[in-house]
């Protein structure tokens, strides 16, 4: 009898609610760890855009699609240096969602976020979603030495493009000697993902302050990252004050770094470090800090 695509998710990750697990502590009884995802993206300018901000002339799609190309390839040109400057100027360190392709393509930009210690994390080899991937293996393979040779050392997380996998790619990517996963944007704590060779852990993601949801899907006006994130956060400060919770803010350059939402984003990270009790993290330490106090528990 043929399973249905999607039968392992649930025997990937047991039903375990957040309130009947071991208690974790962050360092300091901090409540929140938030973690900044800057993600960075390969287009091809030969291929129809996975998403558009000018609908084509008479319904009928056109390629080049010059304008919508563009669009993303302004946030490399100038919103991701926006990026740059409001986390270093707060001291913040982000994970660097970068397609593998994108190492070279955008050269400058990654030597940027090297330089200023960000965490690079495996996005693809080039922004398809996983199930068009006609060989993950070697797609996985070739983003991890990408980043590899452009770091000094392999990423030890991965989000695939549009946080798509197939049945395969989990155990694919457990065996490439990825550590942790993004896609999986079901709890606000990590949790253990169950792969053929041993186990993953689920670092939480979000599909909720992402600006790919907020402005381009939703197409939210330009101060929502800040509404929506303020009141995320503010609920979360307060709930993990009995177990720790992870919040993410997934930005894009091409949506938040735009001159009439970077503001919005300052806001919101000033909300944030007003508030003690708080932890900036990147995935790799939010990954290090579970494993560390699951292992006390063991």
């Amino acid at each position: 009898m043929t399973q249905e695509p999607g039968h392992s998710l649930r025997s990937r990750a047991p039903y375990l609610p957040i309130h009947k697990r071991p208690r974790l502590r962050l360092p300091g009884d901090a409540r929140v760890a938030v973690w900044t995802i800057v993600n960075v993206e390969n287009w091809s300018p030969l291929a129809a855009m996975p998403r558009t901000v000018l609908p084509p002339p008479m319904g009928n799609p056109l390629l080049p699609d010059v304008p919508n190309w563009a669009w993303h390839e302004y946030g490399m040109r100038v919103g991701f240096w926006r990026f740059l400057e409001v986390l270093n100027s707060r001291h913040l360190k982000a994970t660097f969602a970068v397609n593998g392709t994108a190492c070279e393509l955008y050269r400058e930009a990654c030597q940027a976020a090297h330089e200023a210690g960000w965490e690079f994390m495996g996005h693809g080899f080039v922004q398809r979603p996983m199930h068009r991937v006609e060989d993950q293996q070697t797609a996985i393979r070739d983003t991890i030495a990408a980043i590899k040779s452009f770091t000094g050392k392999p990423p030890r997380g991965w989000e695939s493009p549009g946080l798509t996998e197939t049945d395969e790619t989990l155990d694919l990517l457990a065996e490439a000697g990825i550590e942790y996963v993004a896609d999986w944007v079901m709890d606000e704590q990590p949790i253990a993902l169950e792969t053929r060779t041993g186990s993953m852990v689920s670092v939480p993601y979000t599909v909720e302050v992402n600006d790919v949801v907020i402005s381009a899907v939703q197409q939210q006006p330009s101060d929502e990252i800040l509404r929506r994130g303020r009141d995320q956060f503010d609920r979360l400060w307060q709930e993990g004050k009995t177990a720790p919770r992870v919040m993410a803010i997934s930005i894009h350059p091409y949506l938040t770094g735009v001159p009439h939402r970077i503001k919005y984003l300052e806001m919101l990270y000033d909300h944030i470090l007003a508030h003690d009790h708080v932890v900036s993290w990147t995935g790799a330490e939010i990954l290090d800090w579970y494993r560390t106090e699951t292992s006390k528990a063991a």
